[in-house]
């Protein structure tokens, strides 16, 4: 994690204070050597799960890094029956926009826009149309630099800002010209950087939720081989808007009763846990589970492939993955010689494996 004064200097950013330029295009002028992407998710009041992203270029189907900017929406809705609606646009290579001092993107008539509290998300793809507003309730967050750094000379680098960790949604959505208004809980983050991820990254887990007047972020990454497994655990907790822990180096991760998901191969644990102590620096304790319950997404990404790409993935032996979950989440305050509470609520989650088990 790039965390001394050298890397802020380096980066132009200060410790705890975001700017809304770090939420704009970073990757700039996001040709060869880097990806990019806006993402939000949301739990919907009728236990309806929608994800959108905006995407410079769609890793997902083998536009490497070295690619020029293709940028695609997709739109992913879970209805609490199991049904699950799927949109990916089209590459726009000649019909978008993405300001750098702030989150303004414009994919095709797709929109994406904020300015680190308030957003506002347009998206139109194949016979769903989704208007969104996201309103924060936690404020911006990264943790340290939010730039993960990998190698050591001219290291490699994956970037993560949480922009809005935790906040209210408002969300009409029209499917095959059925329109319905929903409200609910959401998320906002941003990625970007500068090195094909699987080259980078071996597997990460990374889980939302909000449970009572808790919210969590929490990400487990573990580093390609050539880079010696290393290991590195982000963790976010806030209380009624107020964040009350966020050291990565004081959590340990757990994970139990791992069994083969049956469409990708992945390893997936049915329990997580993320257990953050600070008590020896007079801080608290706090336990963090994840229980899974259902696997909404189960995505071999060599299926997206085509023609000469998906042979050649396949000589190479590429057999990344993407899994989402959800299940139910429950925080523990753990104070040392007292009763702490507890809450429990639905959480969502995610697994990209790129390695070999």
């Amino acid at each position: 994690m790039a965390d001394q004064a050298a890397d802020y200097e380096r980066l132009g950013i200060a410790p705890g204070d975001i700017a809304a330029w770090e939420d704009g295009f970073r990757s700039h002028p996001g040709g060869p050597g880097t990806f990019e992407w806006w993402y939000f998710d949301s739990v919907l009041d009728d236990g309806s799960t929608l994800v959108i992203n905006f995407m410079v270029k769609d890793f997902r189907v083998g536009q490497g890094v070295n690619q020029p900017p293709a940028p695609v929406v997709t739109i992913e809705l879970d209805r609490p029956d199991g049904t699950h609606i799927e949109r990916t646009s089209p590459a726009h290579s000649d019909d978008y926009d993405f300001a750098t001092d702030r989150c303004d993107v414009r994919i095709g008539h797709n929109t994406f826009s904020g300015d680190l509290h308030t957003y506002r998300i347009h998206t139109e793809v194949d016979g769903v149309v989704a208007d969104v507003t996201l309103t924060g309730q936690v404020p911006s967050w990264r943790p340290e630099t939010g730039h993960i750094e990998f190698g050591e000379n001219q290291p490699k680098c994956f970037a993560w800002l949480p922009s809005v960790p935790q906040g209210t949604v408002e969300a009409t959505l029209t499917v095959d010209g059925v329109t319905e208004t929903r409200r609910g809980t959401g998320y906002h983050d941003h990625n970007w950087g500068d090195a094909e991820m699987a080259r980078l990254m071996h597997h990460w887990y990374w889980m939302r939720a909000e449970a009572g007047d808790y919210a969590v972020i929490a990400s487990y990454i573990t580093a390609a081989k050539k880079f010696g497994s290393a290991e590195v655990p982000i963790f976010m907790l806030a209380k009624d808007g107020k964040i009350l822990a966020d050291e990565g180096d004081l959590v340990r991760f757990t994970k139990s009763d791992e069994q083969p998901d049956p469409v990708t191969g992945k390893p997936v644990a049915n329990t997580v846990v993320y257990d953050y102590d600070a008590t020896a620096k007079g801080g608290e304790r706090f336990r963090v589970t994840f229980r899974r319950e259902n696997t909404i997404v189960q995505d071999r990404m060599i299926e997206s492939l085509k023609g000469r790409k998906r042979v050649l993935a396949k000589i190479a032996g590429f057999n990344g993955a993407y899994l989402r979950f959800t299940g139910q989440v429950t925080i523990e305050r753990l104070p040392p010689g007292a009763d702490g509470d507890s809450v429990s609520a639905p959480a969502l989650w995610e697994l990209m494996y790129f390695g070999k088990h």
